[in-house]
């Protein structure tokens, strides 16, 4: 489901929305799941291996044409209109060059205009990697097979001149989820994780280079970039800013057992060695940032605080009670960097927030010009509020409560569309 804000000439108008992908339109009209979660289970042998049953008589039958997506998809192209209304336009395969799923987490070079993006899966080549023009065609594959066996490769980074991607000890296992009913994702300990950098305009893996990292889990980056000058002139060295997770074992299961750690980590392309920093002690992820700083060197980002756990449908969804603003200028104590921060205050949480620039075309603008936006709940009240916070206030002040009509579940991913860009769509 897709929630927007439209703020326009004084007023806001809210919209919830579910995105009609083929999985949603075949199990809306069952009234039931008809296909398997990766994130969870079927409780149990006997029940996978009915459900799965039950999933291969209806392709065999044609009920269901696991063509038309799963889940595990294409790009969904959605339009909002001039009243605020979300409307699914449909599957985007780019001129059929794309045929399977892409990242949820592409880059944008706010600079050319291109976009960057892989996908992963369980069955050989394990990562590929592609690109796309500003207009929109997309780059022929590169599959990476270099990458030996299935991980979990949610996020990933882009420099000027490098893709960087970290192999953690996540690991897919499908057969686990016929065999035994549980999820196929699995916690490997033995496993040594991985940064794997590939030039970012690469028409094949030759130059793939992979540096070992004992303990790095990452889920979602924060940015990267070129620092070929930090040492001296010859070094190429690539900056990479990430939450590390700490209790990697836990991800998916139990999130108030989440940690982690923002980390800005030091990737020496000359010598292989590899440098960590941590920037905050605190139990920090979503990190967000000015999007006009993807893919070269920033000083602030914005992260969610954890708060409790909330249980949905055996699902544990991460929910946020507050936010913070760090200072990647690290002093060389390595003391805490936080600089803001924001507690909804009790009973209150929100989802992963995300940074609006106070005036996107100008150049000259400072970083943290801006708005941190996000949708916040009280759970005591039932009350639904969107915040608007003054990035630069050293408590990240809130500007703007806006009440809303209804609840916005507890969700995570968002972005800001500026009003002129919207009206290139129509």
């Amino acid at each position: 489901m897709l929630h927007s804000i439209r703020i326009s000439q004084g007023r806001a108008m809210l919209c919830s929305r579910y995105v009609k992908t083929y999985k949603y339109t075949v199990e809306r009209e069952a009234g039931y799941p008809l296909f398997p979660s990766i994130f969870s289970s079927f409780n149990g042998l006997l029940a996978s291996t009915m459900n799965v049953a039950l999933l291969a008589a209806r392709i065999i039958a044609g009920h269901l044409n696991l063509a038309n997506g799963f889940g595990s998809d294409l790009p969904y192209a959605v339009r909002l209109t001039s009243n605020g209304d979300i409307q699914t336009m449909g599957r985007h395969h780019f001129d059929q060059k794309l045929s399977e799923g892409m990242t949820a987490h592409p880059k944008i070079d706010p600079e050319t205009g291109e976009t960057f993006a892989f996908r992963y899966r369980p069955v050989p080549p394990f990562l590929t990697y592609f690109r796309f023009n500003a207009d929109g065609t997309k780059h022929p594959d590169v599959p990476i097979f270099s990458m030996r066996r299935p991980s979990i490769i949610h996020d990933f980074a882009i420099t000027k001149k490098y893709a960087v991607f970290v192999d953690i000890q996540l690991t897919l296992d499908p057969i686990k989820m016929i065999t035994t009913g549980g999820s196929p994702v699995v916690f490997d300990p033995s496993k040594v994780t991985r940064i794997g950098v590939l030039p970012r305009y690469a028409v094949d893996e030759s130059e793939m280079r992979w540096f070992n990292v004992p303990g790095l889990n990452i889920l979602h980056t924060i940015n990267a970039w070129d620092d070929d000058q930090e040492d001296d002139l010859d070094t190429d060295t690539i900056v990479l800013v990430a939450p590390n997770v700490l209790s990697p074992q836990y991800i998916f299961k139990r999130w108030d057992l989440f940690r982690s750690s923002v980390e800005k980590m030091r990737i020496n392309l000359k010598t292989g060695i590899v440098t960590r920093q941590p920037i905050s002690v605190r139990n920090i992820e979503f990190g967000i940032i000015n999007r006009a700083y993807v893919g070269k060197k920033n000083k602030f980002v914005y992260g969610s605080i954890p708060g409790e756990t909330m249980l949905a449908d055996d699902h544990s969804i991460p929910k946020c009670a507050g936010v913070v603003k760090l200072d990647l200028d690290v002093s060389s104590d390595g003391g805490e960097r936080t600089v803001a921060c924001r507690m909804y205050g009790p009973n209150c949480y929100g989802g992963e927030p995300f940074f609006v620039s106070r005036e996107p075309e100008n150049p000259n603008a400072e970083e943290d010009d801006g708005y941190v936006v996000s949708f916040v709940h009280d759970e005591k009240t039932g009350e639904s509020r969107f915040l608007v916070m003054d990035a630069k206030s050293q408590q990240l002040d809130i500007v703007a409560a806006l009440k809303l009509p209804r609840r916005v579940p507890y969700g995570f991913h968002g972005l800001f569309v500026k009003e002129s860009d919207l009206q290139k769509l129509y």
